[in-house]
């Protein structure tokens, strides 16, 4: 969900809070990112790491229903102790997302 060719750069370059939501089921990810957006003045950019696959439903809506702007939805590979490899050699298994919002 990218808004044009390398929106999801230029939004990592200024996001200002990340929500690690990782592991969390909805609709934890969605409480997480609004705990914290809460209060932020306008403009500032959120980004949201998940891996429920309805986040990425939920977390645009979220966005959408209080005017936020979603910049940018990316795959974040993982590494690290605990992921697993993938037989063929190809590397991690697992994939997050992670969503900017742009909050209004």
């Amino acid at each position: 969900m990218s808004e044009g060719p390398g929106a999801g750069a230029e939004a990592a370059a200024g996001v200002a809070h990340v929500v690690d939501a990782r592991g969390l089921r909805c609709p934890l990810p969605i409480i997480r990112l609004a705990e914290v957006s809460r209060g932020l003045p306008a403009g500032t950019l959120v980004a949201v790491r998940w891996t429920d696959p309805a986040a990425r439903y939920d977390v645009p809506a979220w966005a959408r229903m209080r005017g936020h702007a979603v910049l940018a939805t990316e795959p974040e590979v993982l590494a690290g102790p605990g992921i697993e490899q993938a037989d063929d050699g190809a590397g991690p298994t697992d994939t997050a997302w992670v969503t900017t919002v742009r909050l209004a």
